[in-house]
């Protein structure tokens, strides 16, 4: 991955701007940068120069904090800046500076070490990156689909409102007819060096923001910004077998990236209904069948209802209530084959009998000479 490690990665608390604490999770972070992202967006705030400088204090936090390698080369170079790095000391040495007083030049962080850091001072060649413009936000919403149409897959439209490419710049935040030039500034290569004393450290450009590239004549429609707030629709395609709370990623339909950069992603949560009958395991189905004394004692070919229609199942004699049957094939998509239907067995006490069904099973009751309760040595 290339990286620079900017002058900002001494200088700034990035933990402290999104306003977590330094073991937050990925998760915390990510929610964080939204809250803060949503608040502060120069949609929501048009006009507003301070608004605009915040979101852009939180973008380009999460470009770090967001990223698992950036954090950690972060959190390396914050670690040397408290031990005396940054302030002219070396940790463990020199603490008057750097033997030959020589010049070092901090440009990229990939794969953090010594090696890469000090490049310049003990013969290494640092690799030159160019500053990557931050991912836009990805976006999340809520499809809910019968049980019928997760079993079979289906196609649902969703509707997302907020910021979006300009449709009339296409997102290039260029006037029609016009398109964005090489940046003077840092001459497209989107970071420009900076002297610090000892050190010589690259950061973004801060005439195109990393993109290497500079718009002279704004779109009308989006100011330059390459984006607006409008709503729009998609067609989600729900594969067969879905499970409640799935998602589905829809690359690239999130918000647009910042100069250029690449959009988010939106992100479908998935809910199906409950079903009258079926349940469901994993790729499993289950179903409690009521069966009658009668069908249980003697057994019986009985009807199970499944996704595709009836089919007949055995009950052996003898089967006690809670029995489970298992109809291979019977059950949920899957990406190879479908599960099965898990079929439990309850046996139907009638409420009312008629006088003759009570005098036979007063007959039945005089014939049993084996209590079922003798095993816990009672009557």
């Amino acid at each position: 991955m290339n990286g620079e490690a900017r002058r900002e990665w001494f200088e700034k608390d990035y933990y402290q701007v999104l306003g977590v604490p330094k073991n937050a999770s990925a998760a915390e972070i990510k929610k964080a940068y939204r809250k803060l992202a949503q608040q502060h967006h120069p949609d929501a705030n048009p006009g507003n120069a301070q608004a605009e400088e915040r979101f852009k204090e939180v973008s380009a936090a999460y470009e770090v904090l967001g990223d698992a390698d950036k954090r950690k080369q972060y959190d390396q170079v914050r670690e040397m800046a408290s031990s005396g790095f940054g302030a002219g000391g070396f940790p463990g040495g020199f603490p008057g500076g750097f033997p030959g007083g020589g010049r070092v030049r901090v440009e990229d962080v990939s794969g953090f070490g010594f090696g890469d850091v000090f490049g310049d001072l003990f013969g290494g060649a640092g690799r030159r990156g160019r500053a990557r413009p931050a991912r836009g936000a990805d976006l999340e919403t809520e499809v809910t689909v019968t049980f019928e149409q997760a079993m079979e897959g289906t196609t649902v439209p969703v509707r997302i409102s907020g910021p979006a490419p300009c449709e009339t710049c296409r997102g290039s935040g260029a006037a029609p007819g016009t398109s964005p030039v090489t940046c003077p500034t840092c001459a497209g290569t989107g970071a420009v060096a900076v002297n610090q004393g000892l050190f010589q450290m690259s950061q973004t450009c801060p005439n195109c923001r990393g993109s290497g590239q500079v718009v002279e004549t704004p779109c009308q429609t989006c100011g330059g910004s390459g984006t607006q707030r409008r709503t729009r629709s998609f067609q989600v395609k729900v594969p067969a077998g879905v499970q409640d709370g799935a998602r589905i990623r829809l690359a690239g339909r999130g918000e647009p990236g910042r100069a250029g950069a690449r959009a988010g992603d939106l992100l479908v949560t998935v809910h199906v209904r409950p079903h009258v009958f079926f349940g469901r395991k994993g790729a499993d189905l289950t179903v409690e069948l009521p069966v009658t004394y009668a069908e249980a004692a003697l057994g019986a070919n009985v009807q199970v209802p499944t996704l595709n229609g009836p089919v007949t199942m055995k009950v052996p004699a003898g089967t006690p209530t809670g029995k489970t049957f298992r109809l291979k094939g019977k059950g949920a998509p899957r990406r190879s084959g479908r599960g099965d239907l898990l079929v439990t067995v309850q046996v139907e006490v009638p409420r009312k009998l008629s006088k003759t069904e009570k005098a036979l099973l007063e007959q039945l009751s005089e014939m049993e000479t084996e209590s079922p309760r003798r095993r816990f040595g009672v009557g």
